[in-house]
């Protein structure tokens, strides 16, 4: 089977680095899936989504300038898959965390509006 830019195929997990994974494919040639390949959110940690010897369909974006296949885990699924991963993915921890920059951000705004409205907190003589 030959593989060309734009197919989609199975492949294993060879190897997970902190920037992506290696995968082989049926023709024996492997390529990699960059960190930011492998799902439509932040991706912290590779071992989060992929396991090595992992069946996984991937869809081969082309040559890179060094001759090497450059991979996509996240181009290979359905819209509907991309959506339901990118939901399962984002825990609990990640959420709070994202809450609590938020509840921050909007404190400090108001809390700089508030002494705009009195006079930068100064008092008058």
């Amino acid at each position: 089977m030959a593989v060309e830019t734009g197919t989609i195929v199975e492949g294993t997990v060879v190897k997970i680095t902190p920037y992506g994974a290696f995968v082989e494919l049926p023709d024996g040639r492997s390529g990699l899936v960059h960190i930011r390949e492998i799902a439509d959110i932040y991706v912290k940690d590779v071992r989060d989504y992929l396991k090595e010897q992992e069946k996984v369909k991937v869809k081969v974006l082309g040559l890179n300038e060094r001759g090497k296949l450059d991979l996509s885990v996240k181009q290979a699924l359905s819209p509907e898959e991309r959506a339901a991963r990118s939901r399962a993915k984002t825990s609990f921890e990640d959420k709070l965390k994202s809450f609590l920059k938020e509840s921050e951000e909007r404190l400090l705004d108001l809390k700089r509006n508030t002494e705009a409205k009195r006079g930068g907190g100064k008092r008058r003589k």
